[in-house]
């Protein structure tokens, strides 16, 4: 399980958005540059954080995610938001803002 994630979300002051995904995922692969766009564009405000769920089972298992990709965005160690699939640059850039 990854540690410094599970700290990063119980102790960071700002959102953290998390990506479950898989390599073997089509979706995942379609979300690849929406992502590197997030974490380059929202760094200052936001940590956004991916995570290879074949490889992490146990946090897959403890964040009840059942496909990929899955985005949960947590705000002061809590789950604000939660959806599945393909998404937006725009949508997930607004939640980030929301929760900013």
């Amino acid at each position: 399980m990854n540690d410094n994630l599970l700290e990063t979300i119980s102790t960071s002051t700002k959102p953290v958005l998390v990506e479950f995904y898989a390599t073997w995922c089509p979706h995942c692969r379609a979300m690849m540059p929406v992502m590197n766009r997030l974490v380059d564009e929202t760094k200052e405000m936001a940590t956004v954080a991916q995570i290879d769920g074949d490889k992490d089972e146990a946090l897959v298992e403890k964040f009840h995610v059942h496909s990929y990709p899955t985005f949960i965005l947590f705000k002061d160690g809590q789950e604000a938001w939660r959806d599945s699939g393909e998404k937006p640059y725009s949508e997930l850039k607004d939640m980030i803002d929301r929760f900013a």
